[in-house]
């Protein structure tokens, strides 16, 4: 049986060789997406020295407090006014400053009596001050946004500012989700006997979803060979990237998957990973006419699932994306213990000191592999490594976010 690293290492390397293709969609339309080319500024950010608040435009002098108001100035509405160190120019946010000013003043800080501007009580003001200075975020034809990043709604102003209506992202992958099993009714079905809702199904697509791939949803098929025959190779057949089976892994009289997906030429990878919970997991490449399928059967215990797609497919999609992997170190706030040689992935919840800058992370209820209302509280996997066999309170562990 492979380690958990060796396993990993088989995965990593097949989805590595995925090609991401390149398209251009509109800006509104990359949301979420992964930037596929480098964006420079097409000009200065600002373009132009500006006013950062409402107020009076004047030419600083530490001994002058009165100005008289020659003029008027709103945004895109610009004209150069003739100021000297006496005048002052009434501004709006974002206004083009007049050359010869350099010092805003806010309005609030000041009172207008006929022509005339004047500070407030002993109000005190420096040069320089709310002046947005030409340049001073970006300059012309220095990077802005760097490939591989993700667009997320703040970065859309500053690609706007760059005038890309267009962006260039990486595709999406389209992932299946077929779950297999005689006991499996549809959500919207109460459960009768010995019946259960399908809901691997919709937790593998919500989390395809979470990694802003698009989900393919092949339903459910009863534990009869011909039928999940048909059902998985109708979707091998179809324009996905990866399928994702569940159930149907292990070694019981009704585990047909990993036998049908080798009869329908799935080059099996490996079978079983010494990991706990999820240790029944299959993953293949099916290849035709030069495109390839990557293929994971994932046990039907919700957690383990659940924590094989984490483990296995969701990090290392984002490997291939440049995607941030989301792990962290935290302070264990439990002892652990195990006898066995698994690499355990722990339900846990962490959480930040502030003060500190640091995480602790506790254990979340009931370890079960089919514990759902347990995982719905985890919000991380806490690593049990191979070669320990107690964690003691106080320890530093890696934790995955979920």
């Amino acid at each position: 049986m492979l380690s958990y690293a060796e396993a990993n290492n088989i995965i990593a390397n097949e989805i590595m060789k995925i090609n991401l293709e390149i398209e251009e969609v509109d800006l509104l339309d990359s949301l979420n997406r992964i930037l596929a080319e480098d964006v420079y500024a097409d000009v200065n950010l600002p373009q132009f020295d500006n006013s950062a608040v409402d107020g009076y435009a004047v030419k600083y002098n530490s001994e002058i407090l009165k100005w008289k108001i020659v003029g008027e100035i709103t945004a895109g509405n610009y004209n150069e006014i003739d100021v000297d160190e006496n005048s002052a120019v009434l501004i709006m946010t974002g206004s083009k400053i007049p050359s010869a000013c350099n010092t805003i003043i806010p309005i609030e800080d000041v009172t207008t009596e006929d022509e005339f501007v004047k500070f407030i009580g002993n109000t005190k003001y420096k040069p320089g001050q709310n002046v947005r200075k030409k340049a001073e975020d970006i300059i012309l034809n220095e990077l802005a946004v760097q490939r591989g990043t993700r667009i997320l709604p703040q970065l859309i102003s500053l690609l706007a500012a760059c005038g890309k209506n267009k962006v260039k992202v990486f595709r999406q992958l389209k992932i299946g989700v077929l779950a297999t099993g005689d006991e499996l009714v549809d959500i919207h079905t109460s459960p009768k006997e010995d019946k259960i809702r399908a809901t691997n199904l919709y937790t593998l697509l919500a989390l395809i979803k979470q990694l802003y791939m698009i989900p393919v949803n092949y339903g459910f098929v009863k534990d009869g060979k011909d039928e999940i025959k048909i059902r998985i190779e109708s979707a091998l057949n179809d324009k996905i990237d990866i399928l994702l089976t569940t159930g149907g892994v292990s070694v019981g009289k009704f585990d047909y998957v990993k036998e049908v997906i080798q009869e329908l030429g799935v080059e099996i990878k490996f079978w079983k990973a010494n990991i706990k919970p999820g240790k029944p997991i299959v993953f293949g490449v099916f290849e035709r006419e030069g495109k390839k399928k990557l293929i994971f059967g994932l046990p039907g215990n919700p957690v383990s699932s659940f924590v094989n797609f984490i483990i296995f497919a969701r990090d290392n999609i984002k490997k291939l994306y440049g995607m941030d992997e989301q792990k962290v170190k935290a302070r264990l706030m439990s002892e652990l213990h195990k006898k066995d040689n698994k690499r355990h992935f722990i339900r846990g919840s962490i959480q930040k000191d502030n003060a500190s800058n640091q995480y602790s992370v506790s254990l979340i209820g009931s370890q079960s592999s089919g514990n759902m209302v347990g995982m719905s509280k985890a919000n991380c996997l806490i690593t049990f490594e191979e070669e320990k066999d107690n964690l003691a309170h106080g320890d530093f562990v890696e934790c995955i976010m979920i």
